[in-house]
């Protein structure tokens, strides 16, 4: 039987969640409780012996249910009314949120649809079998032992086996057991909302194994900011946006951070925008396989996966097994600081057990989690260290100790740290293709792009379709600009479905790739990628982003809020204008070229006043009236996010299309010397022209693209502005980019 849960801790689940509109006008059901699971309208579940799905029930079936019906009603009668163990008022409140008929309440006809006795609640299945065990907690907590004894009784009556995967870092039970392979079938997560600040929602997608990087102990985390786009979008015909992937950004939390994490363009409008700084995931644990991405919906893959059980335990440590099991309970009930005492006593008792010692760090990682300590994670750090250096340990015990200490050490910054343990990983595995990959990863985490390229193509010349290996080394081709050399490894890698592919900057460089090589089937990837959830819609595919902001691509000076700023600047448009000229000598050197291989052709110069919501102090001094007239405007001197700067462009300059990196910010360009003709600028599918004087404001996450085929240069001031949604506190808490 399954462990009783305790419901006062949990939240609540829905057994047949509403149907809600969301403020993007997309019907919505209600997120079920990380627990898991109600009760599929439509049943059909699986039967419990394992086979096919139910196709009904027969006599006997419908005797026993109304049996164990009857022994229900009866025993909570003889409870409630003759011997008063239950508080009655209290039970049915907490019962009503198992209501599966939408009465209201808890009754009969909910029992029936858990029980699978309507065409509701069809088979039971593992789902339905969770809610019952919950509400036989509830009333058993109200009751006594044999009250609950009872409901345990019929609880395992109608309990379908759950089928159990074992977490192969911690679970003793199965590491002296057989190496036999084993065959597991398992969904791809469910996609589900959960709340952040500001009602800000974050909806995951299949990713790599859980870290603690998300809870970053150093403070730095950006409340309410996440990879997923449901915006409200206006002015594109595009399907209603879909939710994306988190955000796999790692912020440091000691000074080892050292170099920019990849040298990789972050596509952005107009100029600057800076170089490289979107990571790939640091921990690149392999998942099983996801299925071709190219025909299977996240939320309907399925995989199997052969593993064999890893043997953490040598044969002395299989004496003191139960002891190990002992501590390991604790923590997995969550009881982490008298797990960290109880793994501390074995280690002191058999200083030389590996397993005790590992048992030990994951017990201090816990309580480092809990504890939001970086103090407490380097000692587990340490504690990993030194169980892998122990004598006797098995190799899967040293595989699995170094990989998590690699894992934290990236957490922490320590990227060049994380290198070594992962090099050290990869000298003890050399067949370990998972482990190349990953090392990879960390050469590109500190920027170092040519030893990642080495190891991919060591990778690859031993496993030719790993399609891990083959979408890194197209994301490394491409930063060297070979642009069409990168498109096969991409596209080939992405429709493998192999764990760790399925990630929105592969399919935005693949769609980069193929537009810049005149190939239009870049727009049938971005699609996908939406449809994957990376992308809010094809037109709007940053990656860094507050969900539920407002989404159009261009916008008036009323919708943005920012009226005050917009009439100084075209009120002092000329004076701007002529500080930027003055400026604007080549000998000066204060216009410096765009260097993010954002255009086609031609030349693109920029000035620039704040970066990054920092002033530049000497770039002011040379124009001080216009940085004077935007000290009091913290929308734009205050974005974080975004940039204020001279942009310049000369004639026969063509910009790719392309992408910000964030929803974040609204842009705003001020037109300071426009020739007459052969300057134009588009954002999804409005092409639009600038004029001297006026202010043009479009959301860059949009796709946008620009030509100047004028005889003469052109002239903008850019001014990027917070998304006027966004909140204070957001706008004070979001990291920079």
């Amino acid at each position: 039987m399954a462990p009783r849960k305790n419901s006062r801790n949990q939240s609540k689940k829905e057994v047949k969640p509403a149907a809600m509109v969301n403020k993007n006008g997309v019907k919505a059901e209600a997120a079920t409780a990380s627990g898991g699971g109600g009760v599929a309208s439509g049943g059909g579940g699986v039967a419990s012996g394992g086979g096919g799905a139910a196709s009904g029930f027969s006599g006997t079936k419908i005797f026993t249910w109304f049996m164990v019906l009857a022994l229900l009603g009866v025993w909570s009668s003889v409870a409630v009314v003759w011997l008063d163990l239950v508080d009655y008022d209290n039970v049915i409140g907490k019962l009503s949120a198992y209501d599966a008929d939408g009465d209201g309440d808890f009754d009969v006809e909910d029992a029936k649809v858990l029980l699978g006795l309507t065409k509701e609640g069809g088979e039971i299945t593992n789902e339905n079998a969770d809610s019952l065990e919950e509400i036989f907690g509830i009333l058993a907590e109200e009751g006594s032992d044999w009250f609950h004894g009872f409901f345990t009784f019929l609880y395992d009556v109608i309990s379908p086996p759950v089928e159990k995967v074992e977490d192969p870092e911690s679970e003793t039970a199965e590491e002296e057991g057989d190496a036999d392979e084993k065959e597991v079938k398992t969904a791809a997560p469910k996609k589900e909302t959960l709340k952040k600040a500001e009602n800000i929602v974050e909806v995951p997608v299949p990713k790599p194994e859980k870290t603690k990087g998300s809870l970053l102990f150093n403070g730095d985390q950006s409340p309410g900011e996440v990879t997923s786009k449901k915006n409200r979008t206006k002015g594109v015909k595009e399907r209603p946006v879909s939710l994306v992937q988190k955000e796999a950004k790692e912020e440091s939390a000691v000074e080892e951070q050292t170099e920019p994490i990849v040298k990789e363009v972050i596509q952005t409008t107009e100029g600057t925008e800076e170089e490289g700084q979107l990571p790939l995931n640091p921990s690149q644990e392999q998942q099983a396989p996801e299925g071709n991405a190219e025909d299977q919906p996240a939320d309907m893959l399925k995989y199997k996966a052969k593993k064999k059980k890893p043997k953490l335990l040598n044969t002395f440590e299989k004496t003191i097994k139960a002891e190990i099991d002992a501590a390991e309970k604790l923590r997995k009930k969550g009881k982490v600081e008298e797990a960290v005492r109880a793994f501390d006593t074995l280690v002191q008792q058999y200083p030389q057990s590996p397993r005790c010692r590992y048992g030990k760090a994951l017990a201090e990682d816990d309580l480092a989690e809990k504890m939001r300590s970086n103090d407490m994670l380097q000692k587990a750090l340490s504690t990993y260290k030194e169980a892998s250096e122990l004598p006797n340990a098995t190799p899967d015990l040293i595989k699995a100790t170094l990989k998590k200490r690699a894992e934290r050490q990236q957490f922490l910054g320590r990227m060049r740290g994380a290198l070594a343990t992962l090099e050290k990983l990869v000298q003890i595995f050399p067949e370990d293709m998972a482990l190349k990959n990953d090392l990879g990863v960390a050469h590109l985490l500190i920027g170092d792009n040519k030893s990642a390229k080495r190891v991919y193509e060591e990778v690859l010349a031993i496993a030719p379709s790993n399609g891990f290996a083959k979408v890194h080394y197209g994301f490394i081709l491409k930063s060297e600009n070979m642009i069409a050399e990168s498109i096969p490894f991409l596209r080939d890698g992405l429709e493998s479905g192999d764990p760790g592919t399925d990630d929105g900057r592969f399919y935005f460089h693949l769609g980069d790739a193929l537009q810049r090589m005149g190939d239009d089937s870049a727009y049938k990837w971005y699609e996908r990628g939406h449809q994957r959830g990376h992308f809010a819609s094809v037109w709007q595919r940053s990656l860094y982003n507050v969900d539920g902001l407002k989404a159009q691509p261009w916008w008036t000076p009323k919708d943005t809020g920012y009226m005050d700023l917009i009439k100084t600047l075209e009120r002092n448009w000329r004076t701007i204008r002529d500080e930027a000229l003055s400026v604007m000598d080549k000998t000066t050197g204060l216009f410096v070229p765009e260097e993010e291989n954002l255009r086609e052709k031609g030349e693109w110069g920029q000035f620039t006043l704040w970066q990054q919501g920092k002033k530049a102090g000497e770039s002011c001094h040379s124009v001080p009236k216009t940085c004077g007239l935007l000290e009091r405007y913290p929308e734009a001197t205050g974005c974080k996010r975004g940039q204020i700067k001279f942009s310049v462009m000369q004639p026969g300059t063509h910009v790719w299309p392309h992408t910000g990196p964030t929803n974040c910010r609204l842009r705003m360009h001020l037109g300071l010397v426009i020739p007459k003709t052969g300057c134009k600028i588009r954002c999804t599918n409005d092409t639009r022209a600038w004029e001297e004087g006026k202010v043009l404001i479009f959301d860059d996450s949009f796709e946008h693209e620009v030509w100047q085929d004028a005889d003469s240069y052109r002239l903008i001031f850019i001014v990027d502005v917070w998304h006027p949604e966004l909140t204070q506190y957001q706008r004070q808490t979001l990291s920079p980019i």
